[in-house]
């Protein structure tokens, strides 16, 4: 799934690679998937000039950071985050920022946050995972003549609510653990994807992996993962299945893997978990 759409990015990759190194540009934004094709290019080019690069439009993991940190050690990977409704929430400034690899900067200026709890309305504190509302002289002050978007999206006193799980740490700098609506729902539990995709990425053979929910009878949703294998690997299942269950609570354990040649994502590197989803439905359908 998806050769064709990833051809035509790390073509545009290639391009855009190619304009920096001529005119010795100093400074790129890209997505992650260029992030990516950066860090494992393979022919010889000049970037001696380019003096950072912006993230941002998606997740980058961390493994991937650290690749395009070790093929451009003078290069400051800069992280960010924003939305259409709130611009530019967080971002990171200078080279003692860009050593958090995990996290997407501190509050842009203007920005006000909080996490709150998304079942209680409980505001919560450092270090705990709710989601981001924020609100300032940026941030949108409705959709137009939708109503009920607006009372699903605003809380009172002029709050946005973001639907991204997040934390911040004692320093202020702020994680993205994943869409609150893209959680899975094991029993009476919530099993945030991403999380399980960051620790599937650092296992030796995965080359990258999505995790989905998968209708169950008695559970109700279980993680599902797919797993594109590191080209002469053989993973087998079991092999995943265990390496995930040593470093989770037993309700996030992976409990089904499919292995695929590619991950759906938009230009901007954000899996198209719907596409995924049902993929897995139709597939187990039609060996009925």
């Amino acid at each position: 799934m998806g050769g064709r759409r990833r051809r035509r990015r790390c073509g545009g990759a290639r391009e855009m690679l190619r304009v920096a190194e001529k005119y010795r540009a100093t400074a790129l934004t890209a997505s992650p998937p260029v992030v990516v094709a950066m860090a494992r290019w393979e022919e010889k080019i000049d970037l001696a000039a380019l003096e950072f690069v912006t993230c941002g439009g998606a997740p980058l993991h961390e493994a991937a950071a650290h690749q395009f940190i070790s093929r451009f050690p003078g290069v400051e990977l800069r992280q960010g985050y924003g939305s259409t409704e709130g611009g530019g929430i967080a971002r990171m400034i200078d080279r003692e920022e860009c050593l958090h690899l995990r996290s997407v900067g501190r509050l842009s200026q203007n920005v006000e946050a909080k996490i709150v709890d998304s079942v209680t309305g409980e505001t919560l504190s450092i270090g705990q995972t709710g989601e981001l509302w924020i609100r300032g002289p940026s941030i949108m002050i409705g959709y137009v003549g939708d109503e009920k978007a607006n009372a699903s999206t605003f809380a009172p006193s002029g709050w946005l609510k973001t639907g991204d799980l997040c934390y911040f740490n004692q320093d202020g700098f702020l994680f993205i653990v994943d869409r609150l609506k893209e959680m899975i729902k094991y029993k009476a539990y919530q099993v945030p994807p991403a999380e399980l995709e960051h620790l599937l990425l650092s296992l030796p053979g995965v080359a990258d992996a999505a995790v989905v929910p998968y209708p169950h009878e008695e559970a109700g949703q279980i993680p599902m993962a797919f797993i594109v294998r590191q080209p002469g690997n053989n993973l087998k299942e079991a092999e995943i299945m265990d390496f995930i269950a040593k470093q989770v609570a037993p309700y996030k354990k992976i409990r089904k893997v499919v292995f695929t040649s590619s991950i759906p994502k938009t230009a901007s590197g954000k899996i198209l978990r719907r596409q995924l989803r049902n993929h897995a439905i139709y597939s187990s359908m039609s060996r009925l």
